[in-house]
């Protein structure tokens, strides 16, 4: 072979290496570009994700705000209820002692003033222990003549021996209601069947 021969392969092979070089340049970038595509396509699944979780964060917080949005309507609503029930039941309970002073007024038997309230001076001989000890413990004196405790029990509560200089003591059953429930007779006599 001759020269020309050896100068026309060594040009036909770099053209080939070069050739080839292209090719492999042109597919590494075409792959790189397929591998760029697919890691932002991922990025953006990504990013897609993130945002979904972000707004459903949201949502609950905006459902945990309405929730206790919707518990202070609530506690205010129970606490209208609430003043509403107790001034039924102070109306109430306020009716009740006029009607218990208006029963006052009418029954004979018991001394009231110009309100109706009870005013008892301790002559009348069906006086219980609750009534006599409140009149006794606030006069300071004995407890009224003509009242006599059973045999067997002492004085009612409250009250301040004649001779005894001591403060009265301050007893519970001062404090009760006045009036009792009414009895009714059912013909029994007081006897179990």
């Amino acid at each position: 072979m001759n020269t020309t021969g050896w100068i026309i392969l060594i040009v036909v092979v770099v053209v080939v290496v070069i050739v080839i070089a292209v090719i492999a340049a042109t597919v590494g970038r075409n792959r790189k570009r397929e591998a760029d595509r697919r890691r932002a396509e991922e990025m953006r699944q990504s990013a897609a994700q993130t945002q979904l979780d972000a707004r459903e964060r949201e949502a609950k917080a905006a459902r945990a705000a309405a929730d206790a949005k919707q518990a202070e309507v609530d506690a205010e609503r129970l606490k209208a209820e609430s003043a509403e029930r107790q001034a039924a039941a102070e109306k109430a309970r306020a009716e009740s002692d006029e009607a218990l002073r208006k029963a006052d007024r009418v029954d004979p038997d018991v001394k009231t003033d110009r309100n109706g309230n009870r005013v008892d001076d301790g002559t009348r001989r069906d006086v219980d222990a609750r009534d006599a000890a409140p009149a006794a413990a606030t006069t300071g004196t004995a407890a009224p003549a003509g009242t006599t405790a059973p045999a067997g029990t002492t004085a009612p509560a409250g009250t301040v021996p004649a001779n005894d200089t001591a403060a009265p003591v301050d007893d519970p059953a001062r404090h009760a209601p006045r009036h009792e429930a009414p009895r009714f007779d059912d013909g029994s006599n007081g006897t179990a069947r």
